[in-house]
């Protein structure tokens, strides 16, 4: 999914929950991941290449590094970074696998509810036998240069990332499905995290000293 997606989507889903610092700190660590170290040799940061199992096991990763940190009570900014790695795997899975598509035809043809219904945990899609991610090609790399996106989309394989996501709105009236599924995700992860701490390790997560301080 394109940055200023991916920036909408946390924005709208951890605004109420941290301070404007903590929410920069998570924004700053999301976006990182699509640098372009990022891109090689890391598919698990993007549920890339059908890495499913990788890249949930990324996420655990990001997971621990927020409780560790917050049970130290030390600094809160590596569990907000980790959360910020954290959600932008999760929101990748929605706009470069086929999650939606399988939910999408589960419905009669112009039958899908408003993108809010959106159901993002669903098991039958989740273990689905046809679930897979895009494949990354030559190809993509190509329809990242401008003028060239036509021709890479002609010649990439249909299992390709260019075929296959739904980073934009130019990718299909799915888009809007990818943006409400990726903010519900969002907020699924923080519970999670929230729900395994103590009152004070929440605070401390949440920057609440400063979030109280700044009008939140």
């Amino acid at each position: 999914m394109l940055k200023p997606y991916h920036t909408e989507i946390t924005t709208r889903a951890l605004k109420a929950y941290f301070s404007p610092r903590a929410l920069h700190t998570i924004l700053a660590a999301n976006l990182h991941q699509d640098r372009l170290r990022g891109q090689f040799g890391h598919n698990e940061y993007h549920f890339d290449a059908n890495a499913f199992e990788a890249s949930y096991a990324y996420m655990d990763e990001q997971h621990e590094i927020v409780g560790d940190t917050l049970h130290q009570g030390d600094d809160p900014t590596p569990a907000w970074q980790a959360l910020g790695r954290l959600t932008h795997t999760a929101q990748d899975f929605y706009a470069h696998s086929n999650y939606l598509r399988l939910w999408a035809d589960s419905h009669p043809a112009g039958e899908l509810p408003e993108p809010a219904q959106v159901g993002t945990l669903l098991p039958e899609f989740l273990h689905h036998p046809q679930l897979q991610s895009g494949n990354v090609y030559l190809w993509d790399w190509v329809s990242f240069i401008p003028g060239f996106y036509s021709l890479a989309y002609r010649r990439a394989p249909k299992d390709s990332h260019t075929h296959m996501n739904l980073d934009h709105p130019g990718r299909g009236p799915l888009f809007p499905y990818a943006i409400e599924a990726a903010i519900k995700r969002t907020i699924y992860e923080y519970e999670q995290i929230v729900g395994r701490l103590t009152p004070e390790e929440q605070s401390i997560f949440n920057d609440r000293r400063r979030l109280t301080a700044d009008g939140g």
